[in-house]
């Protein structure tokens, strides 16, 4: 705990779904946390959110936006690691691919190249299984996968995978350590205000019934609060710098199975019916939620994250209990 005292560790995104549980996580373990804000008007709700579960005396907040360079030198002074959590995401595809994917491969760039100057030790980057199997066939993938970006495979997909690519160019001299953690579908309570996660945004919208169907959809899971603990330790574990990490359970998780432990834990709205592939595809053609779906469907990725074991220490939450505590959280 100590030796941890006196490291200043910047977060980008910190007002975010995964950003705040990093920065808790941080904060509990005695880091100094500085996060950056697109608006200092986002600090209040944010600060109050950490507070709650975490001792904040040690957090405060810059504004930096990732598509200006103004404020990036400034907050990386005096930091000895960055975890740079902040890159737009949303399940529906956008009018333009580039609204997602300029921001989230120049973010990177200009967050990672402020880091360097600044002689920031190491990088941990939150990536996503999506950098690494999107456009790749049923089966099981590893760290070493990259997603093959000139196949029809959404505009989050490429965004991470350019993003990811653009922060190991950068990390190529070795002046300054990279580790990427790379989550499957995010899960679990938000910390207060933090609603904006998509998977906040899709388990309320299956508990309100608000969801005909459930899609013929299979995904690798992780609790957010083992996604924040894996983010710390990869800070200062031996073997992390120049690794990818998964963090997400071994084998795929229908989306049906959630749907039932819903249901058995007494959410009686969620829908019981499976959508059928046909109709997800005809939806997409007017819905861009739909349309970001279309890539999964039926689909069945599993992945080898015995590393993401071994390296960091991994203990993982029973997805049963992560379904349940967000549910939880989210009828309150």
């Amino acid at each position: 705990m100590t030796s941890n005292m006196t490291s200043r560790v910047l977060v980008t995104g910190i007002s975010g779904y995964i950003g705040q549980h990093v920065a808790a996580e941080l904060l509990q373990q005695g880091y100094e946390v500085v996060g950056t804000v697109r608006s200092t008007a986002k600090t209040g709700a944010t600060g109050d959110s950490i507070a709650a579960v975490a001792p904040a005396e040690r957090l405060s907040f810059v504004e930096a936006d990732l598509l200006s360079d103004a404020g990036w030198d400034a907050a990386m002074q005096g930091c000895t690691y960055v975890v740079h959590v902040a890159s737009p995401f949303a399940v529906a595809e956008p009018k333009n691919e580039n609204e997602m994917i300029a921001p989230a491969v120049e973010g990177t760039k200009r967050v990672l190249n402020a880091a360097k100057r600044a002689g920031v030790k190491r990088v941990v980057l939150t990536s996503s299984v999506v950098a690494m199997t999107s456009g790749k066939p049923s089966g099981q993938y590893g760290p070493d996968a990259w997603s093959d970006v000139n196949a029809p495979i959404g505009a989050y997909a490429k965004s991470k995978t350019l993003a990811e690519r653009a922060a190991w160019d950068i990390a190529a001299d070795g002046t300054m350590e990279l580790v990427a953690i790379n989550p499957g579908f995010v899960l679990g309570p938000p910390l207060g205000a933090a609603g904006d996660g998509q998977s906040v945004a899709m388990i309320s919208t299956l508990l309100a019934g608000k969801m005909p169907m459930i899609p013929d959809v299979a995904m690798g899971m992780v609790d957010v609060r083992d996604v924040a603990k894996l983010h710390v330790a990869a800070l200062t574990a031996e073997a992390a710098p120049g690794k990818r990490y998964i963090a997400a359970c071994a084998e795929p998780v229908a989306m049906s199975d959630l749907a039932n432990v819903l249901r058995s834990a007494g959410y009686t709205k969620v829908p019981t019916r499976k959508a059928p592939n046909f109709a997800i595809k005809a939806m997409s053609l007017f819905d861009r939620e739909a349309k970001g779906m279309v890539p999964q469907l039926g689909k069945k990725i599993a992945y080898d994250n015995h590393e993401t074991y071994d390296d960091l220490g991994w203990s993982p939450i029973p997805l049963e209990t992560t379904f349940k505590e967000m549910a939880a959280s989210l009828s309150d």
